[in-house]
């Protein structure tokens, strides 16, 4: 087996009386996007408004090519807080996951995540979300 062809990873952190700067300041870094509940959001080239149901903030680490979703985890993990404290109060507070998006190059591609890595999301209580795409036929149409 091979490995993916692609790979993104994103931690996320979603809730209602999310404040993103009460995030950024207990984690130790300004997020790649955030917003608050209520603020609208811009929706492709039509422009149309959607008003957001929740508050998000987010940490994106670089793509990797080929996949590489254990570095691109532990590449946002070790910029952040290592105060098991903080991640089990957000964790009580807001719902927080790690996003995996696997883009395969063929139909028979592998993953694997070390324990080390199982250990470090599982410490800080960050749930794994993983989105698994199939070949894509036309790379220049690859999802967004």
């Amino acid at each position: 087996m091979s490995r993916a062809q692609w790979s993104t990873a994103v931690l996320r952190v979603f809730g209602d009386d999310l404040d993103p700067d009460e995030i950024s300041a207990l984690l130790g870094s300004r997020p790649s996007s955030s917003a608050r509940k209520g603020d609208r959001q811009v929706i492709g080239t039509a422009g149309r408004i959607r008003i957001l149901k929740t508050g998000r903030w987010s940490l994106h680490a670089v793509d990797s090519r080929p996949e590489d979703i254990e570095a691109q985890i532990f590449a946002i993990l070790d910029g952040l807080t290592a105060d098991m404290a903080v991640w089990r109060s957000l964790g009580e507070r807001y719902q927080v996951d790690m996003f995996c998006g696997l883009f395969m190059d063929s139909g028979n591609d592998n993953l694997l995540l070390s324990s080390k890595a199982l250990l470090a999301l599982g410490q800080r209580g960050i749930e794994l979300e993983l989105d698994i795409y199939d070949p894509i036929e036309d790379e220049s149409a690859e999802p967004h």
